[in-house]
């Protein structure tokens, strides 16, 4: 699952002491282990290794740079959905063929800047943005492959917010409409409409809508290739989910004993945007007590971090396992579960100090029992939780560690208020 685990009652991140850590950079801090994020890649790319298989790692989820480039360095190519996440990665040493570029509002700007880089494949999303690639293909002598976001119409069974895949989105174009997409410009000279994309949403925890989706999209790519289409690859996304709760999610190998099956013998490369369930697992926020309050027949743990720092749980209410960083030996966790009760926890809400009734982190959820300047962990925290902080209410974002085995870096300072207004001078 990851290296965080409490040793004779204290939380370790590998082999670093969490305490020893937030003694020297304080807190809320985001801590990652890198042998997390490399042992989740390698599992992905052991899983597909039957067939021509192309990893790109999504940016989104969890972008600093130190962290792109050991991902490079470990064989990942990068998905990417802004102007901003290509200079990253190209920063980071990326591999340009190994780039997929999604994203509904892509810009002139940056259509140009990924031409001029190289990229693997545009994620086309709609025929408005395929008619503009042409245009700014022509315009600077490049030909491009390009691969069209299909909805195959399957539900993942995940939050509102995070489904992609169904018709009524704004990503991609529907099914039923793709064949007329590459009828009008599949045998443009300018770019190269090459290959099918699709992605069903995040935190899937099904292996099931998958298999449905891909079923459909072959029947398309076959459909394609007799209309006399060159189809050369498929991308099939992210979304895979990752362990928030203990043995929750699918691994790389059961997603993988679905799929490879319907995807062997088809004459096509395969392209995997996975994020969360390379990223999740492989940090935690750190936050420190502050205050405890009880008001009516609520208690509440007032800690200094805030929904700035972490906003899954307010946006969807993600649950996130929470735990004290020093503990007793009888209060180790054995698993991390959303209902977790053992005796002696209390019932509590773990909150921030934003001045939001949103700013909250867990509600009725059962703790040991914490003190003033006690240290809190908030587990599973790599995936859209730093790369979705802000400066709301005027707030520093928190700083980055990176532990290696048994050593720790600083890989983002801590912002100060003289970084706040650094660019309004």
């Amino acid at each position: 699952m990851d290296y965080f685990n409490h040793k004779n009652g204290k939380l370790f991140a590998e082999n670093v002491d969490v305490e020893k850590i937030t003694a020297e950079v304080g807190t809320p801090v985001y801590i990652y282990s890198k042998a997390t994020f490399k042992e989740h890649l390698q599992r992905i790319q052991k899983a597909y290794s039957e067939l021509d298989t192309t990893i790109c790692y999504s940016v989104k989820a969890c972008g600093n740079i130190n962290i792109l480039k050991f991902m490079a360095e470990a064989g990942s190519g990068f998905d990417i959905v802004s102007g901003g996440e290509l200079y990253r990665v190209l920063q980071a040493g990326a591999n340009s063929s190994k780039i997929v570029y999604a994203g509904v509002g892509k810009t002139d700007t940056e259509i140009i800047e990924a031409l001029n880089a190289g990229i693997g494949y545009f994620n086309i999303e709609s025929e408005a943005e395929l008619q503009n690639l042409i245009r700014l293909a022509k315009q600077q002598g490049k030909q491009p492959k390009a691969a069209l976001r299909v909805n195959p119409d399957v539900d993942l069974k995940t939050h509102r917010y995070d489904i992609t895949g169904k018709k009524e989105t704004k990503f991609g174009v529907d099914i039923d409409r793709a064949q007329k997409v590459f009828a009008d410009y599949g045998r443009n000279e300018a770019v190269k409409l090459c290959a099918i994309h699709i992605h069903l949403g995040s935190a899937g925890l099904s292996v099931q809508p998958y298999v449905e989706a891909i079923k459909k999209i072959l029947a398309l790519i076959e459909q394609l290739r007799r209309d006399g289409f060159t189809i050369e690859a498929v991308n099939i996304g992210g979304g895979y989910g990752a362990d928030y709760i203990t043995g929750t999610a699918p691994t790389a190998a059961d997603y993988a004993a679905a799929i490879v099956p319907l995807l062997k013998g088809k004459n096509l490369k395969l392209i995997l945007e996975p994020g969360a369930s390379i990223a999740a697992n492989a940090a935690i926020l750190v936050t420190q007590v502050l205050y405890l309050k009880t008001s009516g027949r609520k208690k509440f743990v007032i800690v200094d971090a805030g929904m700035n720092d972490l906003i899954r749980p307010p946006l969807y209410d993600a649950f996130h396992f929470i735990w004290p960083v020093n503990v007793s030996e009888k209060f180790v966790p054995r698993q991390r579960d959303r209902d977790l009760q053992l005796d002696g926890t209390e019932v509590v809400d773990v909150v921030g100090p934003i001045c939001e009734s949103a700013d909250f982190f867990a509600k009725d959820r059962a703790l040991p029992p914490v003190k003033r300047g006690d240290l809190l962990s908030i587990f599973t925290a790599g995936a859209y939780g730093f790369s979705m902080s802000s400066n709301y209410n005027a707030r520093g974002r928190a700083p980055e560690v990176l532990v290696d085995g048994s050593e720790f870096k600083l890989i983002r300072k801590r912002e100060t208020y003289e970084d706040l207004i650094a660019l309004e001078k």
